[in-house]
């Protein structure tokens, strides 16, 4: 594996780690109690790390991208629809529609771009 490859490969894994994260913080209140009544813990305790992750995504993406912002941003949404959709799924039991199956590929299809398309 090349240096390249693998600091794409860490900007995708903090990318996916920070928007699992920010998943947990935003919608815990819906699976813990303690999460409901404590809105200004759950900022506290997921601050710190959820920016920790998407400042070194950005970074790692950034420079597989040779500088340019726009890939980072657009491989964020893409992996963020797509980690939403499986906790959904996982946690709170929504199933894909239609409509949510062909977000889920077009999501696939702005990474790959971004990511293969040189």
């Amino acid at each position: 594996m090349n240096s390249m490859t693998r600091i794409l490969l860490l900007g995708l894994l903090y990318m996916l780690g920070g928007q699992i994260l920010i998943w947990y913080q935003t919608n815990g209140q819906f699976i813990w109690k303690w999460a409901d009544r404590n809105p200004v813990w759950m900022a506290i305790i997921f601050s710190f790390p959820i920016s920790y992750l998407f400042i070194y995504a950005t970074k790692y993406i950034v420079m597989y991208s040779e500088g340019a912002l726009w890939p980072g941003r657009l491989i964020g949404f893409g992996i963020g629809v797509t980690s939403f959709a499986i906790l959904t799924y996982l946690h709170m039991g929504e199933g894909l529609t239609t409509k949510t199956i062909v977000s889920l590929i077009l999501s696939v299809a702005i990474v790959s771009i971004q990511i293969f398309w040189k």
